[in-house]
């Protein structure tokens, strides 16, 4: 829910454990307690779309939790993660974009012990789009009111045996009918590629075939579609900068043109599910037009990348809380 500070303050000072999204001088305002939370102004609020430096969008920890616990990870320690989490239960993860740790999450959480035996949802805290580059994204450890650039704030909640936790994605994208690309290196940053097994400059090839790099490349990972999206092309040193890494040995494919995003989000978003967190990436936000817009239960921070198990792009992410009968 999008809040007033003093609300999220008085709320805090009862001693409800929150989620917090803010602008980083309305974080730092807030008083000391069981929160962590992310910078960014962009929410999708229940009107709809959001951009606001003054508000909060506070997510609380799911009343069904029979334990919690707040912890900050470090590089040399996120990749226990879920090995520090419960063994039935959700953990919440914040990381700032463009940090050590987000590009160690990126390129190693598939490899991490206990990843996708235990349910991790989260997201990548950004800045207003103005002030990209002149100021860090952040994560706040509300417990101390302790600021990290570059270092992850986690929830681990437990679950009752009843009950389990699920996570969701809703993607917009598909791989089109192009041809198969593939890397010989991974990386947020790539040069070289291999077009249906013939070596390119990656650059010159979407200079080439005139690619809108609105779209993003798309692979399957087991019947699952994973997107990495484009965040700027370097046409003269041909060098195409990414918003999450490739991996070598891959398939990825440039993706189907969606005709109306709204349309697209409104088909594909569960109407069955009751989320216990969700949030949306900017760049859906901003190529959606979702200012104003309203995605019915998801709502939740706009973000710089979004967390299911591994990092993700151009996705909605939820979690939910269900019974262990359930589907």
């Amino acid at each position: 829910m999008l809040s007033d500070p003093i609300d999220i303050s008085n709320r805090i000072r009862s001693g409800e454990t929150l989620l917090l999204a803010a602008q980083e001088e309305v974080l730092r305002s807030l008083p000391a307690g069981n929160w962590i939370g992310g910078t960014i102004p962009y929410f999708m609020a229940d009107s709809g779309g959001t951009v606001s430096r003054e508000m909060v969008f506070a997510t609380p920890a799911p009343a069904e939790c029979t334990s919690l616990e707040i912890r900050t990870y470090t590089t040399d320690r996120i990749h226990r993660i879920c090995q520090d989490a419960p063994d039935n239960g959700l953990t919440f993860l914040i990381l700032p974009s463009a940090s050590r740790i987000h590009m160690e999450f990126a390129q190693k959480a598939p490899d991490y012990e206990g990843m996708y035996l235990k349910p991790l949802v989260g997201w990548i805290s950004g800045v207003h789009l103005d002030d990209l580059g002149r100021r860090p994204p952040k994560v706040v450890d509300g417990r101390n009111l302790t600021v990290h650039a570059d270092a992850g704030a986690a929830l681990h909640c437990g679950l009752p045996p009843n009950l389990v936790a699920r996570l969701g994605i809703v993607n917009l994208f598909a791989p089109g009918d192009g041809a198969v690309i593939t890397f010989p290196e991974g990386g947020f940053q790539v040069g070289r590629c291999l077009v249906d097994g013939v070596e390119r400059v990656f650059a010159d090839y979407l200079l080439e075939r005139k690619v809108d790099t609105r779209l993003p490349l798309v692979a399957d990972y087991s019947g699952a579609m994973v997107n990495v999206s484009f965040k700027d092309v370097d046409f003269p040193n041909g060098i195409v900068k990414l918003y999450a890494p490739v991996f070598p040995g891959v398939d990825y494919r440039l993706a189907r043109p969606v005709g109306d995003y709204m349309e697209e989000f409104r088909r594909k978003l569960p109407t069955d599910v009751r989320a216990a967190f969700s949030c949306n990436c900017i760049l859906n936000f901003l190529y959606s037009g979702l200012e104003g817009k309203v995605t019915e239960s998801m709502t939740g921070p706009v973000t710089f990348g979004e967390i299911a198990c591994q990092l993700l792009n151009q996705t909605l992410v939820y979690a939910s809380i269900e019974s262990i009968t359930a589907g």
